[in-house]
């Protein structure tokens, strides 16, 4: 079992999609580990064997931020917005999308399920 930064890579997907499941590290940020490394993108997890790990290992932890680290410095950025109060920040906020998109018809996903707002009832006409 390979265990990097605090997460259990899974055995039986290819190196380069199985770095990827570690909070921080992308497709181009794995490949560009493992060719620092000299480990072939195809190679499978379960078939890398120790000094291998411990390269890929020493290359994470120099070089990147990742998981928790990470997490926190994105937490912290958030809060810093929030604090001066600026556009994103109100947006993050308010739970509005923060990055321009058009919330009319779309940003379910930052809005959460639907509100229905009740619309104004028709007056009868008189005679």
């Amino acid at each position: 079992m390979a265990r990097i930064a605090g997460v259990d890579l899974p055995k039986n997907k290819r190196g380069e999609i199985g770095l990827t499941y570690i909070f921080g590290i992308g497709n181009s940020t794995a490949r560009d580990i493992l060719d620092k490394a000299g480990i072939s993108y195809d190679k499978k997890v379960n078939q890398w064997d120790d000094e291998e790990l411990n390269a890929i290992r020493t290359i994470i932890t120099n070089e990147f931020k990742v998981e928790g680290a990470l997490r926190s410095e994105v937490q912290m950025s958030i809060k810093r917005l929030l604090d001066i109060a600026c556009y994103r920040g109100l947006r993050h906020r308010k739970g509005l999308p923060v990055r321009g998109q058009r919330t009319r018809t779309n940003s379910r996903t930052r809005k959460g399920k639907r509100k229905t707002v009740a619309g104004k009832k028709k007056v009868a006409a008189k005679k």
